[in-house]
């Protein structure tokens, strides 16, 4: 294409795909089309408008959800001034730059990011006035219209949803809990996180915890909130592995004790005739310890859960230690766990008598 091709043959034309609608400076260059004849496109009442600093939108109406939401892509994934110097790499002839260059290491978080993985707290993405976007901490970047720049010193994995880089659910949670000021819109973002499967509680604590927000009144009685919707999510699931897996049924939440002796502790699961015990692991990160200083330190709750399952594993009593996220990602795998258990006690000498008792 040559500088003679009238412009009419190099311009884009309307397209049902929203990444075409859409383009960059860059890409439009590609193209062939020239600053000047983009600027004279973009006149009032022009075919085109720039909805964001060197971003277009290549219809004359308002911009959908996902035109800004590509639009806000294209400006945060553009490369710096020293690298746009360099011969741009061509992908599809008359498309400009690759399409997985477009956005760099550019991906939504906040809210926009829950509207693209389904949250109904958030409502729909047309709707939103506010594209978070994560960026690398190097990057010289400002907030411009609809789009804020949030600039981290490691960047997550991106999570594909559809075409669109996202933060996994964890980030994208705890940037819109910054930019949350109140409760009652905090605990239905973690609540619904925790009982729509979205992820698990720990996890959610632990990126609260590095971003520094336990600390915040609006976050304290929604993380409660959160660890208990875990709580009862984790043992649900549990609930419904036994029955689905066609396992005996236990007796539910006792605790156990030596006759006339010690409280042994309390179990999620246990099968007297068996004398095999199911624990749910949903111990909370603690609060206000950032992960290096977790993994460096020794945590208390893990030493008690690993002291009450010596304690039972010498009187005779197996334990099967589950977590909520093997039971939401693999639950068939755990029923089999437990299942050799049960079927491995006749095997075994026989347990100390325990007594069972409600908790």
């Amino acid at each position: 294409m040559t500088q003679n091709t009238p412009l009419s043959s190099r311009l884009p034309l309307p397209s049902e795909d929203v990444t075409l609608r859409v383009r960059s400076a860059a890409q439009l260059r590609a193209r062939g089309v020239s600053a000047a004849q983009t600027s004279a496109q973009c006149l009032p009442g022009g075919p085109w408008q720039q909805i964001l600093p060197g971003v277009y939108l290549l219809h004359p109406g308002p911009p959908t959800g996902r035109e800004r939401l590509h639009g806000a892509l294209l400006y945060a994934g553009r490369p710096p001034v020293s690298a746009r110097r360099a011969p741009a790499r061509l992908a599809e002839p008359g498309y400009g730059p690759g399409e997985e260059d477009a956005y760099g290491e550019a991906m939504v978080t906040g809210v926009a990011a829950l509207a693209l993985y389904g949250f109904a707290a958030v409502g729909p993405l047309g709707a939103l006035h506010r594209i978070d976007v994560l960026v690398p901490r190097t990057r010289r970047l400002r907030s411009a219209r609809f789009v804020e720049v949030l600039r981290t010193a490691v960047m997550p994995r991106a999570v594909r949803v559809g075409e669109v880089p996202v933060a996994p659910v964890e980030r994208a949670l705890a940037d819109a809990v910054a930019a949350t000021a109140e409760a009652s819109d905090v605990r239905r973002l973690l609540t619904e996180a925790v009982r729509e499967g979205h992820c698990e509680p720990a996890a959610v604590v632990r990126e609260l915890s590095e971003a520094e927000l336990l600390g915040r009144p609006a976050v304290v009685g929604a993380v409660d909130a959160l660890l208990a919707e875990g709580r009862a999510a984790a043992e649900a699931r549990l609930y419904a592995m036994v029955r689905e897996h066609g396992l005996p049924d236990p007796v539910w939440n006792v605790e156990l004790r030596l006759p006339g002796g010690p409280r042994l502790g309390a179990v999620d699961a246990y099968w007297p005739d068996h004398a095999v015990a199911v624990e749910l692991d949903a111990r909370a990160p603690r609060y206000g310890v950032p992960a290096r200083r977790r993994q460096a330190e020794e945590d208390p709750q893990w030493a008690a859960y690993a002291a009450k399952r010596e304690q039972l594993e010498r009187l005779g009593v197996t334990v099967v230690h589950l977590t909520p996220r093997k039971l939401r990602e693999a639950a068939d795998q755990q029923a089999t766990v437990v299942r050799t258990a049960l079927m491995a006690a006749a095997d075994r000498e026989p347990a100390a008598y325990v007594m069972v008792l409600p908790r």
